[in-house]
């Protein structure tokens, strides 16, 4: 996992057990086991929800990778732990739970 990877995981890991695995080229970030964005070329792009969407209003939105279809907030604001506490805290309220795996 390279540096950016890792000051993520440790600037969030305050909310909870973050996790990030290496998907097509970029990574997926969870938070206690739900989807909460993607670390594309070094930088954080996390889901719209109405928690991220009020407190991340003056982020850009933008496409993660080339053929996504989800616009994403970029984050960048990783010293500010409050807003880092309260948007995490928010976002795990309002995403859905992963979805069990179906039995082969």
């Amino acid at each position: 996992m390279d540096g950016f990877n890792e000051y993520v995981r440790e600037c969030f890991s305050s909310a909870g057990d973050i996790v990030i695995r290496s998907m097509m080229g970029g990574y997926l970030v969870y938070l206690n086991g739900k989807l909460i964005g993607d670390i594309c070329d070094n930088e954080l792009f996390l889901k719209r929800t109405p928690t991220s969407d009020r407190l991340l209003a003056d982020s850009e939105l933008r496409y993660p990778y080339e053929e996504s279809r989800t616009l994403m907030h970029v984050f960048d604001r990783f010293e500010d732990a409050e807003l880092i506490a309260e948007l995490l805290e928010g976002m795990y309220a309002e995403l859905p739970e992963r979805k069990p795996k179906k039995a082969k």
